[in-house]
């Protein structure tokens, strides 16, 4: 979960993953949305897969990058998990 959360400290990151919620998306197509490099984009792709955050498929000649959210879910539930427990505690 480490590398989960230390890809989804970076603004740029998770700017990615909100254009990933419109639809799955090329390099090229994510690249359009930022003023960076496209090794800048690449880099920032392969953080995002090495958290398993995002997803790749090759389709002809491009390769697709998905949400994964199957992880966000578990991200989703762990942080609810605990600020449950922090609320309880607050409770006493």
């Amino acid at each position: 979960m480490n590398e989960t959360f230390k890809a989804l400290s970076d603004p740029t990151r998770r700017a990615i993953l909100d254009l990933l919620k419109e639809r799955d998306k090329t390099a090229g197509e994510i690249a359009e949305h930022f003023h960076i490099t496209k090794p800048s984009v690449s880099h920032h792709l392969s953080s995002l897969k090495n958290a398993n955050l995002v997803q790749d498929e090759r389709r002809g000649q491009f390769i697709y990058y998905s949400l994964n959210t199957t992880v966000l879910q578990d991200v989703m539930k762990w942080l609810l998990d605990v600020s449950n427990k922090t609320e309880g505690k607050d409770e006493r």
